[in-house]
């Protein structure tokens, strides 16, 4: 890994990666599913996160914590192979970010852009960004951009189909 993403991801000791799901349901997937790539988390966590809003809670939001006590390892291969296993077989948007660059306002925004380091849409190969030089610039921020665009079309068909539910 790239020296000052291993830094980053490695704030508390371990490597510690943490993934994002919108769309996947409220139900955390088994540890088991993380098994990929030819590796195993030393720690799994899931977490369905509370008080969601309205729209989001719907499609479900599930956040996975995962942590590789071999800090030498390169987890870009790790990483794309997560963001395209939890995006498969349902309409997802998921994004792998650095700790404490989760609030419900910013999913996705220009502002946390910079923290975001990976991300997939369902029909569409994962993008994992190791420069975090890269991940300042203007061209990944168009990026995150596009995946927030998704976000937002899947959470507006979620509110449509709601509203149609309640006038049937």
């Amino acid at each position: 890994m790239t020296g000052e993403i291993r830094d980053l991801l490695c704030w508390r000791g371990p490597v510690s990666v943490n993934v994002f799901v919108i769309g996947a349901g409220n139900t955390p997937l088994p540890e088991e599913a993380f098994h990929l790539a030819g590796m195993v988390p030393d720690a799994f966590l899931t977490f369905p996160l509370l008080e969601q809003p309205e729209a989001i809670e719907r499609l479900g939001l599930v956040s996975y914590d995962m942590d590789f006590d071999d800090t030498s390892l390169d987890l870009r291969e790790y990483m794309g192979a997560v963001l395209r296993y939890v995006c498969a077989d349902t309409r997802a948007v998921a994004w792998a970010a650095f700790e404490g660059a989760f609030h419900y306002d910013e999913l996705l925004t220009d502002q946390v852009a910079h923290q975001v380091y990976g991300y997939c849409t369902t029909g569409t190969e994962p993008v994992v960004e190791w420069d975090t030089a890269a991940l300042r610039g203007e061209e990944w921020r168009h990026r995150i951009a596009k995946a927030r665009a998704v976000l937002d079309a899947l959470l507006s068909a979620s509110e449509m189909r709601d509203r149609k539910s309640r006038t049937d």
